[in-house]
């Protein structure tokens, strides 16, 4: 397994309906490194913003979609999804405000 740092864990924001329906309930949506566990996601979180404290994590394993360009055919990279749930006391995070 990959020696992965906590800045590397976290790859973007989840901008979707539901991601932001989540936000009201203090639950946010990121793309996550597929090697990353769920303590290594907990501990990004409240390294990279500050004043957060992490409840629960929940993954999700996506994989890669079916492309097809003429004859050849492939498949997209896989992903990881990560629905982090902040504690009540906790900060909001800013990278979602305004949107």
């Amino acid at each position: 397994m990959a020696d992965i740092k906590y800045y590397d864990v976290i790859l973007k924001p989840v901008i979707t309906e539901k991601s932001m329906a989540g936000m009201g309930e203090k639950k946010y949506t990121f793309y996550v490194h597929t090697d990353a566990n769920k303590s290594q996601i907990k501990d990004a979180v409240e390294k990279m913003f500050e004043g957060t404290k992490v409840k629960s994590v929940n993954t999700i394993n996506l994989d890669g979609k079916n492309r097809r360009r003429g004859a050849v055919t492939g498949k997209t990279a896989k992903s990881k999804k990560a629905i982090v749930q902040l504690t009540e006391d906790s900060k909001d995070i800013e990278i979602f405000q305004g949107l």
